[in-house]
Protein backbone atom coordinates (compact mmCIF):
# COMPACT_ATOMS: atom_id res chain seq x y z
CA UNK A 1 0.00 0.00 0.00
CA UNK A 2 1.35 3.28 -0.34
CA UNK A 3 0.04 7.04 -0.13
CA UNK A 4 0.73 9.62 -2.35
CA UNK A 5 1.03 12.73 -0.55
CA UNK A 6 0.39 14.49 -3.53
CA UNK A 7 -2.69 12.43 -4.51
CA UNK A 8 -5.29 14.98 -5.89
CA UNK A 9 -7.58 12.39 -5.22
CA UNK A 10 -8.93 12.91 -1.54
CA UNK A 11 -11.25 10.28 -1.21
CA UNK A 12 -8.43 8.11 -2.12
CA UNK A 13 -6.14 9.33 0.88
CA UNK A 14 -8.79 9.31 3.15
CA UNK A 15 -10.05 5.54 2.43
CA UNK A 16 -6.55 4.34 2.68
CA UNK A 17 -6.01 6.32 5.67
CA UNK A 18 -9.37 4.19 6.85
CA UNK A 19 -7.89 0.83 5.92
CA UNK A 20 -4.57 1.53 7.89
CA UNK A 21 -6.35 2.21 10.72
CA UNK A 22 -8.57 -0.56 10.52
CA UNK A 23 -4.89 -2.62 10.49
CA UNK A 24 -3.25 -1.08 13.14
CA UNK A 25 -5.90 0.04 15.47
CA UNK A 26 -9.34 -1.56 14.69
CA UNK A 27 -12.50 0.45 14.31
CA UNK A 28 -16.08 -0.62 13.02
CA UNK A 29 -16.64 3.21 12.30
CA UNK A 30 -13.81 5.28 10.83
CA UNK A 31 -14.79 9.44 10.14
CA UNK A 32 -12.85 12.33 9.33
CA UNK A 33 -14.17 15.63 10.36
CA UNK A 34 -12.68 19.32 9.51
CA UNK A 35 -13.22 21.85 12.54
CA UNK A 36 -15.36 25.17 11.25
CA UNK A 37 -14.10 27.27 13.95
CA UNK A 38 -16.39 30.21 13.25
CA UNK A 39 -19.25 27.99 13.88
CA UNK A 40 -17.68 25.63 16.26
CA UNK A 41 -18.72 22.57 14.50
CA UNK A 42 -17.41 19.64 12.67
CA UNK A 43 -18.11 18.73 9.07
CA UNK A 44 -17.92 15.26 7.75
CA UNK A 45 -15.68 14.62 4.77
CA UNK A 46 -15.40 10.97 5.02
CA UNK A 47 -17.38 8.25 6.52
CA UNK A 48 -16.83 4.22 6.18
CA UNK A 49 -20.10 3.87 6.50
CA UNK A 50 -22.34 6.97 4.58
CA UNK A 51 -25.51 5.58 4.56
CA UNK A 52 -25.63 5.93 8.75
CA UNK A 53 -23.17 8.97 8.54
CA UNK A 54 -23.34 11.11 5.45
CA UNK A 55 -20.64 13.51 3.75
CA UNK A 56 -21.35 16.73 4.90
CA UNK A 57 -23.13 16.35 7.95
CA UNK A 58 -22.39 19.13 10.65
CA UNK A 59 -22.34 18.90 14.98
CA UNK A 60 -22.30 21.81 16.80
CA UNK A 61 -19.42 21.87 19.45
CA UNK A 62 -19.71 25.02 21.01
CA UNK A 63 -19.57 24.77 24.67
CA UNK A 64 -19.37 21.00 24.86
CA UNK A 65 -16.67 19.31 27.30
CA UNK A 66 -15.53 17.45 24.05
CA UNK A 67 -15.00 20.75 22.55
CA UNK A 68 -13.24 21.85 25.06
CA UNK A 69 -10.58 18.91 25.07
CA UNK A 70 -10.05 17.85 21.21
CA UNK A 71 -11.02 21.64 19.58
CA UNK A 72 -9.82 23.93 21.92
CA UNK A 73 -6.80 21.87 23.92
CA UNK A 74 -5.75 19.42 20.94
CA UNK A 75 -6.03 16.44 23.25
CA UNK A 76 -7.33 12.72 21.90
CA UNK A 77 -10.73 12.03 23.71
CA UNK A 78 -11.47 8.41 24.55
CA UNK A 79 -15.02 7.42 25.48
CA UNK A 80 -14.10 3.89 26.62
CA UNK A 81 -17.80 2.56 26.64
CA UNK A 82 -21.15 2.85 26.13
CA UNK A 83 -21.59 5.69 29.56
CA UNK A 84 -18.90 7.40 28.36
CA UNK A 85 -20.38 7.47 24.48
CA UNK A 86 -23.64 8.08 25.84
CA UNK A 87 -22.05 11.44 27.98
CA UNK A 88 -20.19 12.86 25.09
CA UNK A 89 -22.16 12.34 21.68
CA UNK A 90 -26.05 13.08 21.43
CA UNK A 91 -25.98 10.43 18.39
CA UNK A 92 -25.45 7.51 20.86
CA UNK A 93 -28.45 5.58 20.07
CA UNK A 94 -27.47 5.48 16.35
CA UNK A 95 -23.95 4.41 17.55
CA UNK A 96 -25.74 1.99 19.60
CA UNK A 97 -27.48 0.58 17.18
CA UNK A 98 -24.46 0.22 14.38
CA UNK A 99 -23.01 -1.52 17.77
CA UNK A 100 -20.77 0.62 18.88
CA UNK A 101 -19.89 1.51 22.40
CA UNK A 102 -16.10 3.01 22.08
CA UNK A 103 -14.82 6.04 20.50
CA UNK A 104 -11.24 7.69 20.05
CA UNK A 105 -11.31 10.96 18.23
CA UNK A 106 -7.39 12.13 17.56
CA UNK A 107 -7.13 15.96 16.39
CA UNK A 108 -5.61 16.33 13.13
CA UNK A 109 -3.30 19.19 13.83
CA UNK A 110 -0.72 21.88 11.97
CA UNK A 111 1.37 23.79 13.81
CA UNK A 112 -0.66 23.78 17.07
CA UNK A 113 -4.12 24.45 15.32
CA UNK A 114 -6.88 22.19 15.32
CA UNK A 115 -7.91 21.45 11.51
CA UNK A 116 -9.98 18.36 12.00
CA UNK A 117 -10.68 15.19 13.56
CA UNK A 118 -10.13 11.13 12.65
CA UNK A 119 -12.97 9.47 14.47
CA UNK A 120 -12.46 5.78 15.27
CA UNK A 121 -15.48 3.63 16.58
CA UNK A 122 -15.62 0.61 18.16
CA UNK A 123 -16.83 -1.97 20.81
CA UNK A 124 -16.28 -1.18 24.67
CA UNK A 125 -13.28 -1.00 26.04
CA UNK A 126 -11.57 -1.50 22.69
CA UNK A 127 -9.12 1.85 22.46
CA UNK A 128 -6.51 2.32 24.79
CA UNK A 129 -3.71 4.61 25.61
CA UNK A 130 -0.91 2.54 23.62
CA UNK A 131 -3.52 3.40 20.40
CA UNK A 132 -2.55 6.90 20.37
CA UNK A 133 0.71 7.36 18.87
CA UNK A 134 -0.54 4.95 16.35
CA UNK A 135 -3.66 7.29 16.08
CA UNK A 136 -2.14 10.84 15.67
CA UNK A 137 0.50 9.54 13.23
CA UNK A 138 -2.48 8.54 10.96
CA UNK A 139 -4.01 11.16 11.42
CA UNK A 140 -1.27 13.25 10.58
CA UNK A 141 -1.53 12.11 7.21
CA UNK A 142 -4.49 13.53 6.65
CA UNK A 143 -3.16 17.29 7.49
CA UNK A 144 -2.81 17.97 3.79
CA UNK A 145 -5.63 17.29 2.75
CA UNK A 146 -7.09 19.55 5.68
CA UNK A 147 -5.11 22.54 4.66
CA UNK A 148 -6.24 22.03 1.54
CA UNK A 149 -10.02 22.31 1.98
CA UNK A 150 -9.47 25.19 4.23
CA UNK A 151 -7.78 27.31 1.73
CA UNK A 152 -11.05 27.01 -0.20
Amino acid sequence: MEIAASSAEARVVYAIVDELAQRTIGHRLFTVMRYLPETVEVERLYSSNASAYPLGGRKPKQGTPWGDAVLDRGEVFIAADADGVRAAFSDHALLSDLGISAIMNIPIRFRGRVLGTMNLSHEAEHFTSEMIAPGRILAALLVPLLLERAGR
